[in-house]
């Protein structure tokens, strides 16, 4: 082989990623019809099914908490989850399947902390997410307010927030809060844009993350991930210390 041929050789692909090695998605919205995610239980079986084989042991979905738009409530995540685990139980799904809630950051949150009405997951990791189109005011207050309730906070999705991008000062500050940092695994295949996936990327290259999520509403959003599994970015993710494997 001439070195012309060498050089212009097209690399292998990667093996794919194995999403065993994960294990445990701890964002998605599997609980049909009281958010923008799952729209029927037939939906969110196929889901959990779909799941499985790509080797999650476990599930923990986390509906949306958003007074003005979802005005879930601890009741309705914990009878819908009822629903689905029964279902997923008599169709012979073995995937465990919990839920929590991804809470929006507003006044109402503040109240839920002091009431201790909180869906929390793992070592009471509370997942919450900012709006995005609007920096956060006051975050520091949240945080210390669900610190001092025993909870542990994890930012959603930090990646997607526009007002973030082209830095990681604020992930840096954030984590040495306390505050733990969560990326989707479809911002690594482009699927809300390239700033998003570049963020990304550079969050996994300084390991500034602490859960990495699904954030699934759809199958798509599993074909998708399947479909790109070969990402070096996602090899990457086994030399991090997450805490998926935790919960």
């Amino acid at each position: 082989m001439s070195f012309f041929s060498t050089l212009f050789q097209k690399k292998a692909p990667l093996e794919l990623f194995d999403l065993s090695k994960i294990g445990i998605d701890m964002h998605s919205h599997l609980i049909p019809g009281i958010d923008d995610g799952s729209r029927s239980m037939d939906e969110t079986i196929a889901m959990l099914a779909k799941f499985e084989s790509l080797g999650y042991k476990k599930i923990i979905t986390t509906p949306h908490i958003m007074q003005e738009v979802y005005p879930n409530t601890s009741e309705i995540i914990n009878q819908g989850l009822k629903q689905v685990q029964e279902t997923a139980k008599s169709l012979g799904l073995s995937i465990e399947i919990e839920a929590a809630a991804e809470y929006y950051f507003d006044d109402h949150l503040i109240q839920l902390i002091k009431q201790k009405d909180i869906l929390s997951f793992g070592d009471n990791y509370v997942l919450v997410e900012f709006s995005f189109h609007t920096p956060p005011i006051f975050e520091d207050q949240l945080f210390f307010e669900m610190q001092m309730a025993k909870y542990k906070p994890v930012l959603a999705h930090f990646e997607r927030y526009p007002y973030f991008h082209d830095s990681l000062d604020k992930a840096k500050e954030y984590r040495e809060k306390g505050v733990n940092i969560q990326v989707n695994l479809n911002s690594l295949t482009g699927h809300y844009g390239p700033q998003v996936r570049k963020q990304a990327e550079k969050l996994i290259d300084a390991n500034l993350l602490d859960f990495v999520g699904s954030d699934c509403h759809r199958m798509q959003h599993l074909m998708m991930l399947e479909e790109h599994l070969s990402n070096p970015y996602f090899h990457k993710l086994e030399k991090l210390n997450l805490k998926n494997g935790e919960l």
